[in-house]
């Protein structure tokens, strides 16, 4: 995965995508329209329509940009196992606690199948790319099972990506803590030697 799966925004792309995260965090997305995007970041609906084709489009950069700023507050630079299982979970956290994240997957987990679950987007692939580096260092390292980094990367995905998406509608079966405890065990064997 190159370098260029992430966009470069410009200051109106992200004034424009904090104020249609700010929208989904406080109404979600099944109400999300262009015309209202452009009322409440005071610019003209073809200002919009010059960098997306449609809300779709729109709620894409948004929960990709939300992604990428929870990537920046990890760490880039983990070497061992136990940093990077460390560091899984904290992703896994701040996904939860995010405020747009957190709205949909307590109030619109379908959300999730649409843009996150049907295809690769961007924001797995940043995800993805973000793994695979670790992966690769720890192996260096010695603290990470021989495998394929790009492989394992994205099964380690699918183990957290489900987990986390599915953190509520088993919520009554096992506590937050409890989760916590089997998810980092869980990420634990699959990537420790």
């Amino acid at each position: 995965m190159s370098e260029s799966t992430i966009p470069v925004w410009d200051e109106v792309d992200a004034r424009l995508l904090d104020v249609a995260s700010d929208l989904i965090a406080s109404r979600g997305t099944g109400g999300f329209t262009i015309a209202e995007l452009a009322r409440d970041a005071r610019v003209s609906r073809p200002t919009i329509y010059r960098r997306w084709a449609g809300t779709d489009e729109v709620v894409r950069a948004a929960l990709l940009r939300q992604t990428v700023s929870i990537i920046e507050r990890m760490s880039s630079d983990v070497r061992t196992g136990h940093e990077l299982v460390a560091e899984v979970m904290r992703f896994s956290g701040l996904f939860r606690d995010d405020r747009v994240f957190g709205r949909l997957l307590d109030r619109e987990p379908e959300v999730f199948t649409q843009y996150s679950l049907e295809r690769i987007g961007s924001s797995q692939r940043a995800m993805l790319r973000w793994l695979e580096h670790a992966i690769a260092r720890g192996q260096a390292d010695g603290t990470v099972r021989e495998g394929t980094p790009g492989d394992m990367s994205v099964m380690l995905l699918l183990i957290v990506q489900s987990a986390v998406l599915s953190r509520q509608a088993v919520s009554s079966l096992i506590g937050a803590s409890e989760w916590h405890r089997e998810l980092t065990r869980a990420v634990e064997g699959y990537l420790l030697p």
